[in-house]
């Protein structure tokens, strides 16, 4: 193999994710057989076998027990639409979650006491180890599981408050704007960045992924005069979803 040539897996896989991108296999349609391939680009097993794992590690295939395997349905992706920090009254953590007027959705959540980790305690501004409030939301569209949420919010600012519990009391369901606003805590800044990595395996179990999927990350932590007061993961499906912002000019 000459400096730059591709290995000959590679080559094959190529040539098969292109008849798949172009339609020349259409979603539901067998991949050639090991055999086929072999005798189709004069390769070993080995390279034909390679190259079908390559397919199937980025979701372009997957097998069938005791039939083979066939090319998966691309899903069309879908926006999930999101701004900054509205202070509506109407506020949901859907809504805080997804800012699309339109979106139409269910959530279930479960929170807990917990203490900070390291890297959750670095987002806090407070100690590893710190008593927080972990939060754990599954957002749902049409029935279908979209998004999940994890969020921490320190026991030190919400402890002992009616908003300790974001899905309970007076202000339980409301986003975190409008539940700090209730305990005198303004947020008046919020910041999200924005990561791609494989999905761990009990998240694509709960979004409906198979192995190897990529995910999309994001990072968001709002503040009340620089005290960060909440920071949350929110977990997205990258081949369902795309992340559009609607950012205000001021």
């Amino acid at each position: 193999m000459t400096f730059g040539e591709q290995p000959a897996y590679l080559r094959v896989a190529g040539d098969l994710r292109k008849k798949i991108v172009d339609g020349s296999l259409p979603p539901h349609t067998r991949l050639p057989s090991q055999a086929r391939i072999r005798e189709e680009y004069g390769v070993s097993d080995t390279v034909a076998l390679e190259a079908r794992k390559v397919l199937m590690a980025e979701g372009l295939v997957e097998g069938r027990s005791g039939s083979g395997t066939y090319v998966r349905a691309r899903p069309v992706p879908r926006r999930v639409a999101r701004s900054g920090y509205r202070s509506d009254s109407a506020s949901t953590p859907f809504r805080q979650e997804q800012a699309d007027p339109a979106a139409r959705g269910t959530w279930e959540s479960h929170s807990a006491q917990t203490e900070a980790s390291g890297a959750v305690a670095e987002r806090l501004g407070i100690e590893a180890g710190e008593r927080v409030m972990c939060t754990k939301y599954v957002f749902r569209d049409a029935g279908e599981a979209m998004m999940l949420s994890t969020s921490w919010e320190p026991l030190a600012v919400t402890g002992r408050t009616p908003v300790m519990l974001p899905e309970e009391g007076p202000l339980g369901g409301m986003g975190v704007v409008e539940r700090m606003a209730a305990i005198d805590v303004v947020v008046d800044n919020v910041t999200e960045e924005v990561g791609a990595r494989p999905g761990l395996a009990e998240e694509l179990s709960a979004l409906g992924g198979v192995p190897g999927h990529v995910v999309l990350v994001i990072q968001r932590t709002y503040y009340a005069s620089g005290r960060p007061v909440e920071t949350a993961d929110v977990v997205v499906p990258a081949d369902r979803y795309r992340i559009a912002y609607h950012l205000p000019v001021k």
